[in-house]
């Protein structure tokens, strides 16, 4: 009986004790000011962790309601990432203020560059260049705005003046040896390059077999390649830094050529007696043969090279269809050879950095070469048109410039694999859902020499096109200068224009 009534009282404490705070908590709200009460959730029976987990559910629920209601601490609300404007409108107007911002846009100055090096050709339109009585303009290369420097078949290297028309004929280097001299006549100046840095310039001699430099501005001599070179003409040149260039030659050899510094001060005070700048004569510190697949001498020639400064390799091409791929260091060690898909008139080459690629202009297609993925991934373009080939190349962007045989200038986009059309306000009677023409610019007449040779091969010819031999952008001024002159060789004349 005793023990019955000790339990009793036990129950009675504990129904005091867990009465108290919830009384209290009545007697608090019932105190405050009228307002929107959260709801208190029921009190459970069962263990701690489960009473834990209903007190956070309620505190949550009443915080969220709180916050509904304009009372209470709100949680902070995620912040939008406001949209990047990518308007052009936009983009120039930043620009102008010179806000760095919009140097953060990603990809959208690429993005610019690539919409106006695709619209440009639809807009250009031709203004010819006179050149007197030249004969065939082989290379060119933009020295500034306003000033281009050519080399002729006619073994002339001049500086032509786009705006006035006026045309500097600069002093070709000869050997120390002329006696020793004997380049056949009728080759000419094939290549024009320029270093990196725009500070030296490199081409042919008054032998064609030599390697002439020239300091930029000034176009002062500065030595030329004269001792234990090439046999045979200089086809192609490319600048692999700015003291170390290559050169490809008729004879089927390339040649690593290493200027000394001290050659660039020496070349500036040295004058002989009569005030005529001197210059030093080198020799080539490494020299190669290019792999002789046929017993035809005539079609190993190294007609054109391309360089590749961020894989530090050097592309060629032979006239006998063939790809070499150089890696020119303290000298020139051959990484590999291979036949190409279209292996006549490989005359021209270049490659473009952005999407590792040699591109080689034949008689009629043009290749695509990646090193790396022997698999041809992008199928030649064809230029078949009148029988034509392809005779200059340049890449700028995904866009690829075509100088043909025949006079013309087509443009090819290279990710889009298709080439750029015309448009569709430029074709007469074209309704909005017809197909656009092939994209062409057709270049003028340009002077030709009415001689015997002339009467023999053209006779009862009105008009002959010109072959484009080269072409050059000025992307800041947005021209295009071409040159060329007849196709068949026995001809003399040329053409130059300027496209902008």
């Amino acid at each position: 009986m005793m023990a019955k009534t000790i339990a009793a009282r036990r129950r009675r404490r504990r129904t005091i004790t867990a009465a108290a705070p919830a009384h209290a908590m009545t007697s608090a709200i019932a105190a405050a000011p009228s307002s929107p009460t959260p709801t208190m959730a029921p009190q459970q029976r069962g263990s701690r962790k489960r009473k834990a987990t209903v007190l956070q559910a309620t505190a949550r629920s009443s915080s969220s309601s709180a916050g509904a209601d304009g009372e209470g601490p709100q949680l902070p609300k995620t912040q939008r990432r406001p949209a990047t404007r990518r308007s052009l409108v936009h983009y120039l107007k930043d620009r102008e203020v010179g806000m760095r911002g919009s140097a953060g846009i990603p990809g959208f100055e690429r993005q610019l560059s690539c919409h106006v090096v695709r619209g440009l050709p639809r807009m250009l339109t031709e203004r010819p260049l006179a050149l007197g009585t030249l004969n065939k303009v082989f290379a060119s290369q933009w020295l500034n705005a306003r000033q281009v420097v050519c080399g002729t078949k006619c073994n002339t290297l001049f500086v032509l003046d786009v705006h006035s028309g006026h045309i500097t004929r600069l002093p070709l280097m000869r050997d120390r040896v002329p006696a020793l001299v004997r380049a056949k006549p009728g080759c000419g100046i094939h290549a024009i390059e320029l270093n990196p840095s725009k500070t030296l310039l490199a081409t042919g001699g008054e032998n064609p077999n030599s390697l002439a430099i020239y300091q930029l501005p000034t176009l002062d001599p500065v030595c030329l390649g004269d001792r234990q070179g090439h046999s045979d003409w200089i086809f192609a040149i490319a600048w692999i830094s700015d003291n170390m260039v290559v050169s490809g030659s008729r004879d089927g050899t390339v040649a690593l050529w290493r200027l000394d510094f001290d050659i660039f001060n020496d070349s500036v005070v040295r004058r002989n007696a009569t005030g005529s700048p001197m210059f030093a004569h080198i020799r080539p510190s490494a020299m190669e043969d290019i792999p002789k697949a046929s017993t035809n001498s005539c079609h190993h020639q190294v007609r054109s090279l391309a360089f590749s400064s961020q894989n530090q390799e050097l592309g060629a091409v032979s006239l006998d269809g063939y790809f070499h791929l150089w890696k020119p260091r303290s000298n020139l060690s051959r990484l590999l050879s291979f036949r190409l898909p279209y292996f006549r008139e490989n005359v021209c080459l270049t490659y473009c950095e952005e999407l590792s690629l040699y591109a080689v202009g034949s008689e009629s297609h043009v290749s695509f070469v990646d090193p790396r993925q022997r698999q041809h991934n992008i199928r030649p373009l064809c230029c078949r048109e009148g029988g034509t080939c392809v005779r200059s190349l340049s890449f700028y962007h995904d866009i690829i410039t075509v100088g043909t045989g025949h006079g013309s200038l087509l443009f090819y986009d290279v990710r889009a694999q298709k080439f750029l059309e015309e448009r569709g306000d430029a074709i007469p009677d074209s309704s909005p859902g017809s197909s656009r023409r092939q994209l062409k610019l057709t270049c003028g007449r340009g002077w030709l020499k009415h001689d015997g040779l002339w009467s023999n091969y053209l006779d009862g010819v009105d008009e002959l096109t010109n072959a484009l031999y080269t072409h050059c952008y000025n992307w800041p001024e947005m021209k295009l200068f071409v040159a060329g002159g007849p196709l068949l060789s026995v001809l003399h004349g040329h053409y130059a224009g300027l496209w902008s």
